[in-house]
C-alpha cells in the first residue's frame, strides 16, 4: 500500500495534478496520449492525407466551393479555409502581442464590428446556400474569394471570443489584459485578412503545403480550445495553471477529446454517405 501510495504521489508531482481527482486525471492523460498516438500512426500517412482527413469530418468540400492549388484540392472549402486561417491569424496577432494570457473580452466597439464580421459571414453562406436549390432566389453569384474573406473575419471573431474564454478558465493568474484593445488593432488586421485573401485566390503552387497545414490545424487548434476547457472543469483543474507545464493535462485531454469528436463525424459521414449515397 506504501508502494502504491508513493507512486501516486510520484505521477502526481510529475504532472502537477492537484489533489482533487489525481487518479482520475492519470487515467486521462494516459487515455488521451493514446488517442493521440493512434490518430498519428493511423493512415492516411502522408501530411496532405491527414489535412484531408480533418477536412472530410468538417467539411463539405464541394470542389466547385474550394480551392485549387498546385492541382490539388486543399483539404477544406473556401469558406472552410477562410474560418479556419482567420482564427491562426488571430491567435498569432495575440502571440506576438504577448497576450496570450490575456483573459478579457475585447470592448463593446470591437465587439459590434466582430458581430459584424459574422453577419457578414452568416448573409454570404445564406445566399450562396439558396443557389443549390433550383429556382431560388438569390441577392448576387457567389464567389469563391468572397467566401474565403467571409470566412477569414468569422474565424477572426471566433478567436477572439473564444481565446479570452480559454484564458480565464486554465490560468491560475491570467492577464487582465483584452484579446483586442480598440478598433485600431482590429482594423490593423484587416490588411493581412486581404493580402492573404489574394494570394489564396491567386492559387499559387508553392502555397499547398503551407495553406492545408495550417487550415487543419486551425480546425484543430478551435476544437482543443473549447474541449481543453471543458476538460479542465471535468478534472477539476479550472484556474489552475500557472505555467504550461500545468496546462498541458487540459490541453492534451483537450486535443484528444477533439481528434475523437473528430473522427466520430468522419465515420458518420462515411456512413450517411455509403447509405445516402451523398454526392460529396
Amino acid at each position: 500500500m506504501e508502494r502504491k501510495h508513493s507512486l501516486d504521489s510520484k505521477l502526481t508531482d510529475v504532472l502537477q495534478i492537484p489533489d482533487r481527482h489525481p487518479r482520475l486525471t492519470i487515467v486521462v492523460v494516459a487515455l488521451s496520449l493514446l488517442v493521440i498516438i493512434l490518430f498519428i500512426m493511423i493512415p492516411p500517412a502522408s501530411v496532405l492525407g491527414k489535412a484531408d482527413l480533418v477536412g472530410y469530418g468538417i467539411c463539405h468540400r464541394i470542389a466547385e466551393r474550394s480551392f485549387v492549388v498546385g492541382g490539388r484540392q486543399l483539404p477544406l472549402c473556401a469558406r472552410c479555409t477562410g474560418t479556419f486561417l482567420g482564427a491562426v491569424l488571430g491567435f498569432s496577432v495575440f502571440v506576438l502581442l504577448r497576450r496570450h494570457r490575456a483573459s478579457r473580452l475585447p470592448p463593446v466597439p470591437v465587439l459590434g464590428m466582430l458581430v459584424m464580421f459574422t453577419g457578414f459571414w452568416a448573409f454570404d453562406g445564406l445566399n450562396s446556400y439558396m443557389t443549390l436549390i433550383p429556382g431560388a432566389p438569390h441577392l448576387y453569384e457567389p464567389q469563391n474569394w468572397l467566401r474565403l474573406t467571409t470566412g477569414m473575419l468569422n474565424g477572426l471573431t471566433l478567436i477572439c471570443l473564444a481565446f479570452p474564454i480559454f484564458n480565464f478558465t486554465i490560468w491560475r493568474e491570467p492577464s487582465e489584459e483584452r484579446a483586442l484593445k480598440n478598433i485600431q488593432e482590429l482594423l490593423a488586421i484587416l490588411p493581412v485578412v486581404a493580402l492573404s485573401v489574394l494570394l489564396i485566390h491567386a492559387e499559387l503552387d508553392f502555397l499547398l503545403y503551407p495553406l492545408a497545414i495550417l487550415s487543419s490545424l486551425g480546425v484543430l487548434m478551435m476544437l482543443t480550445i473549447i474541449n481543453s476547457m471543458i476538460m479542465a472543469v471535468v478534472l477539476g483543474r479550472e484556474g489552475y495553471a500557472s505555467s504550461l507545464r500545468q496546462a498541458l493535462v487540459p490541453l492534451t485531454a483537450g486535443l484528444a477529446l477533439a481528434i475523437l469528436l473528430l473522427s466520430g463525424m468522419i465515420l458518420l459521414r462515411a456512413y450517411l454517405t455509403a447509405k445516402l449515397g451523398l454526392p460529396f
